[in-house]
This record gives C-alpha cells, sequence and structure tokens, in this order.
C-alpha cells in the first residue's frame, strides 16, 4: 500500500490525465449505447410466453400485434381509408380492421355482434397493427400526425415510445435538479467551497466510464440506463467523502499534502474497501435474478462499484495532490451545527428504540409480503397523451386483453370444442380463428393461401381470444390460467400461449422465485463482508437486523397505504436500499469498536453517535434526495416508484442507524465482546 499510494501521488498529473482521456472516450461512447425499452425482453428464453413469441414469428412470420388506433366518428368508408393510410407508414404492418375478418359487402346488421363491435361500433372504429421494434418513437410521431388530437393510439409500443421519449429529457431534468442540491448539502458539510466539487469529479469521471462501457455490454435496459448513473454517484460519493475528510485529518499533523494523502489513502482505505465491498456483493446478488432486467441493473452497479472504488483511490489522490491549494484557498467557516447531545439522548431511549422496532417489525414483514404488486410498467398518468388516449379507448370498447393461442394443426373438431369452452368463459368477449372466419366446414386445402395464413400455418392454427380484462392483476392472470388449463387439456404441451398478460402472468411467476434467491444472496453476502470486516459472528447479524427492519417498513408503506407497488421496484429496492444504506451500520460499529477500545460501552456509544451522526446524515440526505428527485421527475412508474422507495428507504435507514444500532450495541455489549475475535474492549463497566 505504501509503494501504491508513492506512485498515485508522484505520477499525479499522468494519473489525472489517463482517466481525463478515458471519461472523454466513454463520453463519446454513450450515444451509441443501445437502450432497450422493452420488458418483455427480459425474461428467460425458456420461458412459456418468450418460446411461443419463437413459434408465432417462425410460423406465421410476424409478431404479435402492439398498437391499436381508435378513430372518432368515421364511416366503414372513411375506416378504410385511415387503415390504408397507416398500411403506408413505414415500419408499420399487419394492419387489421373489420374487412380482414368479415366480408363487407355484408350488411352490418347481419355481422355476428361481438366481432363487429370488436373493431366498429358507434361511428368509433379500432384498428390494430405492429409496430417495428427500435423504431417506435419515430413511428408513433407519424402516426400521430396522421390521426391528429382527437383520436387514439395505444399498445405496447406506444408505452415503449414515451419511454423512449421521456428518458433522456427525464434523466437529464433529474441530473440538473441533482446535482446542485448534491452541491449544496457538501458545501454545508464541508470547509471549502471547491472541495465538493472534487468528490463530484471524481465520481462523476466513474459514472461516465461506466455509462460509456456499456457499449461492450451490447446493451442495456431502460431501468438501468435511468436508474443505475445517479444511484452510483449517491452511494459512491462516500467513498470520496471518507477520503478527504481523512486527507483533512492528516494535514493538521503533516504540512506535506504528499505525504498527508498517502497516509490519508492507507487510513481509510480499509473502511472505503468494506463500504464498497458490501455494496459490490449487494449489488451481485441481483444477478442470479431470471428476469434479466435486475441482473442487468445489478451487473451496471456493481461494475459502477468497482469503478467509482478505483476513482476514489487512484484518481482521487492524484487530483487532490495536484490541485490542493485551491482548497487551501476557499476555506470558509463550517455552516452545519455539531451533534453534541443527540448521544446522550440516544442511549436515553434505548429500551424504548428496541421495543418500539420489535412491536413494528413484525407486522410490517407481514405487510410487505401482502403489498398488491403491478408486474409491468402500470398505468400511464391521465395528464398525458398515452394516459388520455387509454382511457378514450376503454370508454367506448372497454377493456380488451388479447390473448393467442396456438395449436397443433389439423384437428378441426377439437379445436372447434376447445373454442365453446374457452368461449364460455364470462371474460372472453370473442374468438377469432378459421373455424370463427371462413368456417370449419369449408376445407382448408381447397382456399387460397391468402385467405388462410393469417390463421393456419404449416403446423399450427391460431386462436386470438379477446378478454374483457387488463392486462394485468387477479382477474386478468385467473383467466390465463383459465385458458391454459382448457388447451392443456386438450393439447397437453402441445399448445403456446402469448399476449400482454400471458408475458406477465411469466413474470409474475418468475420474480417471486427470485426474490426469495435475491434476498437470500444478498444476505449472505454482506453479512460474509461484515463477519470479515469486524471478525465476529454477532456484528453481521446486529448490522443486518438495523438495515433489513428499514426495508421491510419501507416495503410495507404501499399496504397500509393501499397503494399497488411495481414489483420491479419492490424487488431491486429491497437489495439496493440493503445494499447502499449497510454502509451506514458500518461506518457508526467501525467507529464504535474503536471507541470501545478506549472507554466503558455507554461512553463509546454517546462518543460515536455525537461523532457520526452528522457524516450519516450527509449520505444519507445525498441518497434520498437522489430518490424523491427520481420519483418527482419521472413519469415512467417504475422508475418512480424506484425513486420513492430509495428516498424513502434511505431516511428510514438513518434512523435505524441513529436510534436502534446504538440500543442494540448498548445492551448487548457483552455478548458482542464475547462473539467476536480479539476486541481488547476496555475492561472498566459502568
Amino acid at each position: 500500500m505504501q509503494k501504491f499510494t508513492e506512485i498515485i501521488t508522484h505520477y499525479h498529473k499522468s494519473v489525472v490525465l489517463v482517466f481525463m482521456a478515458l471519461t472523454i472516450l466513454s463520453a463519446v461512447m454513450i450515444p451509441f449505447v443501445t437502450v432497450n425499452y422493452n420488458i418483455n425482453d427480459y425474461l428467460p428464453e425458456d420461458s412459456p410466453s418468450m418460446v411461443a413469441v419463437d413459434v408465432l414469428e417462425e410460423e406465421f412470420g410476424s409478431p404479435m400485434q402492439n398498437a391499436r388506433v381508435m378513430i372518432e366518428d368515421v364511416s366503414v368508408q372513411e375506416a378504410l381509408t385511415y387503415k390504408d393510410r397507416l398500411e403506408a407508414i413505414e415500419g408499420v404492418s399487419d394492419v387489421t380492421w373489420l374487412d380482414d375478418v368479415v366480408d363487407l359487402r355484408t350488411p352490418l346488421e347481419l355481422v355476428d355482434e361481438g366481432m363487429l363491435e370488436t373493431y366498429y361500433q358507434d361511428r368509433y372504429a379500432i384498428i390494430e397493427m405492429t409496430i417495428q421494434e427500435g423504431e417506435e418513437l419515430a413511428i408513433t410521431d407519424e402516426i400521430y400526425e396522421l390521426i391528429g388530437e382527437e383520436n387514439a393510439l395505444v399498445g405496447d409500443a406506444i408505452d415503449t415510445a414515451v419511454s423512449q421519449q421521456m428518458a433522456f429529457t427525464e434523466t437529464l431534468f433529474a441530473a440538473l435538479l441533482l446535482v446542485p442540491i448534491i452541491i449544496i448539502i457538501l458545501i454545508l458539510s464541508t470547509t471549502s467551497w471547491v472541495e465538493p466539487l472534487f468528490f463530484l469529479t471524481a465520481i462523476g469521471v466513474s459514472v461516465l466510464i461506466n455509462l460509456g462501457t456499456n457499449i461492450f455490454i451490447g446493451e442495456v435496459s431502460f431501468v438501468t440506463n435511468s436508474v443505475a448513473p445517479i444511484l452510483q454517484l449517491a452511494v459512491a460519493l462516500d467513498y470520496a467523502i471518507f477520503l478527504l475528510h481523512s486527507f483533512s485529518d492528516q494535514r493538521k499533523t503533516d504540512s506535506n499534502p504528499v505525504t498527508a494523502m498517502q497516509k490519508a489513502v492507507r487510513q481509510s482505505f480499509p473502511a472505503i474497501a468494506a463500504s464498497a465491498a458490501t455494496t459490490f456483493f449487494g449489488f451481485m446478488a441481483l444477478a442470479v435474478m431470471e428476469f434479466e432486467i435486475g441482473a442487468d441493473l445489478g451487473l451496471n452497479l456493481v461494475k459502477g462499484i468497482a469503478l467509482s472504488f478505483i476513482s476514489v483511490v487512484v484518481f482521487l489522490p492524484a487530483l487532490t495532490v495536484w490541485l490542493f491549494k485551491w482548497i487551501d484557498k476557499t476555506q470558509h467557516k463550517p455552516m452545519f451545527p455539531q451533534f453534541r447531545n443527540v448521544g446522550k439522548r440516544v442511549v436515553k431511549v434505548r429500551y424504548f428504540s428496541i421495543v418500539l422496532v420489535a412491536l413494528i417489525i413484525f407486522p410490517a414483514y407481514l405487510a410487505q409480503q401482502e403489498t398488491s404488486f403491478i408486474y409491468g410498467i402500470g398505468e400511464q398518468p391521465e395528464d398525458t397523451r398515452l394516459g388520455a388516449d387509454e382511457v378514450k379507448v376503454n370508454e367506448v370498447f372497454g377493456q380488451s386483453t388479447p390473448i393467442v393461442l396456438l395449436v397443433p394443426r389439423g384437428d378441426v373438431p377439437r379445436e372447434l370444442s376447445l373454442e365453446q369452452d374457452l368461449l364460455a368463459i364470462p371474460e372472453v368477449d370473442s374468438i377469432m380463428s378459421y373455424n370463427e372466419l371462413i368456417g370449419s366446414m369449408i376445407p382448408q386445402e381447397h382456399l387460397d393461401e391468402s385467405m388462410t395464413e393469417a390463421f393456419l400455418s404449416e403446423n399450427y392454427s391460431q386462436l386470438i381470444l379477446y378478454t374483457e380484462t387488463e392486462s394485468e392483476g387477479d382477474e386478468a392472470f385467473a383467466v390465463v390460467e383459465e385458458v391454459k388449463s382448457y388447451a392443456g387439456a386438450y393439447y397437453g404441451d402441445g399448445f403456446h400461449a402469448l399476449g400482454e398478460s400471458v408475458s406477465l402472468y411469466d413474470i409474475k411467476d418468475i420474480v417471486l422465485d427470485d426474490n426469495r434467491a435475491v434476498n437470500i444472496m444478498t444476505v449472505i453476502a454482506i453479512g460474509a463482508v461484515i463477519m470479515v470486516t469486524f471478525r465476529s459472528l454477532l456484528l453481521p447479524v446486529i448490522l443486518l437486523v438495523t438495515i433489513q427492519s428499514s426495508v421491510w417498513i419501507n416495503l410495507a408503506v404501499p399496504y397500509v397505504t393501499d397503494t399497488p407497488l411495481v414489483y420491479i421496484g419492490y424487488l431491486v429496492v429491497g437489495t439496493v436500499q440493503l445494499a447502499a444504506t449497510v454502509d451506514y451500520a458500518i461506518l457508526f460499529t467501525e467507529n464504535f469498536m474503536e471507541n470501545r477500545k478506549r472507554m466503558p460501552a455507554r461512553a463509546a456509544i454517546i462518543d460515536t453517535v455525537n461523532n457520526k451522526t452528522f457524516s450519516i446524515s450527509i449520505s444519507a440526505a445525498i441518497l434520498s434526495s437522489v430518490g424523491f428527485i427520481l420519483f418527482l421527475t419521472s413519469t415512467n412508474p417504475i422508475i418512480g416508484s424506484i425513486g420513492l422507495l430509495i428516498g424513502r428507504g434511505a431516511l428510514l435507514a438513518f434512523l435505524m442507524v441513529l436510534f436502534l444500532l446504538p440500543a442494540i450495541l448498548l445492551v448487548g455489549d457483552r455478548l458482542v465482546e464475547k462473539l467476536t475475535y480479539k476486541t481488547d474492549f476496555y475492561k472498566e463497566r459502568d
């Protein structure tokens, strides 16, 4: 370590220039990183709905339709004109309307009522289509230009387009709000006007390198692209704060900034390494998720933490040695009050703190397991174009979520029997199939392929069920289960089902298993790091109970307030909050264990609370600000949900570390001593 610090400080200009070059190169690469906005793409490839998508494209040559246009106050002929104009848009395919399922020479009064109302009623026409993946935003804009403000456009592709449109502007807006807030917090917590810029530069460099190097991964999810950079900034700032605070302390006894920095790196390295390790392995647990959006975020955060660690122990010391004079020239008096009497108050309420949390924690654990979840993106706000359009379509045509069944071709009587059973499901409004539209009595081989290709492939018959449910929820998932049950009774494992509700049903099944795996991996990984850091069997339990309590209370709030929670937010934040805020508990406990070597338990706790409340509150304030700004600036329900949980979670973790952790350490002092290797505690007891 001595040699390492000497090299960094001796070649400090070269180190800074190398990092600057890497940062510029990475910044140039950022626009070329592909961002995936389709949540269904993160299902495992062997999941039933993903297999079904592959079969559909292989057999029928096109994916499932992903957009619908509703045209107001049009005749049949006017609707056909709109259909033709939609078909003419490049990137729009498989445009379907009433003329594709019935002969329009037939009077509408004689058309099957259920079929007619699927596409046309009260002079409203609903036209279905497929928008090319990857071009959603440009094509959606072109469709809007065609249909105007009075008509509506809805569907998965539009969700994707909205996410694409808002991602960059909202992330930029969040950053523009966040950076000044962080600078203000850091100015209040330091004694130099430029020191906060050193913090932000060190972590900002690692954030840009992380974003740019994503180009070697291939693509990242929209969740990762929106959340990871800001979260990395908030979490890793602690490392920079640890180092520069240590540098400031060393300079009080060593006037040479080079040797003072060398000592500061060696002194702060264990704390920075322990903090980074818990966060690193906590985020690594996300990599075990089958639902790969968590693994995508986890990999990016792990890479970000590693880069932040390297930046703080290599780049920041070099930058500080080069420009330390600016810190000296811009000194100011402390602006934040010191917490000198907090320790005694915390000790006085120690038993109350333990009892209060003990009374809350079990109900909170049960409540967070009973929260109602949203497994997709969720509803768009009604004050947005998409949200308003969804309301319009639902008011005229009602909720309609299609489910596609692919069943083995050839056994017409079996298909007819299955269709009758499916139509008996109350939520199934109508079915489109060869038998329904052309007729089972007409031999398939006698018809031109153009008449059958929509419903018959070489190996499969396609049945499209229109269900009167939302895309997810208890009712929608019950219909999916019933449809699969009927299809399984007739065809065993030989059928395939797909559609938005089917994909979300698969996500639900997968993430429930993911939750258990991720939680176990997170606790084991962080517990192991804490055990090695403190060489203790009991301290990992105490620290994990402290932070996990805040996680459970945080995740119980949606149940108490009867607010559905986006499940990705629940799953990710359970890990992120634990990994990101356990640093507070580690920092507190490290100081307590040092104090305990030279003073009794009560005095050690009081001194630790007085000295560490300030630094922990700064970290919590920054992470909480990040969360709440994400919540306030994002129109994407997933990003907003993650932001709210992170913001609230950071505050709860701070309160737990301030009140519960000191109480447990003080009450359990003798056990901590017995179950920790070579504590060398001060022997005199209170």
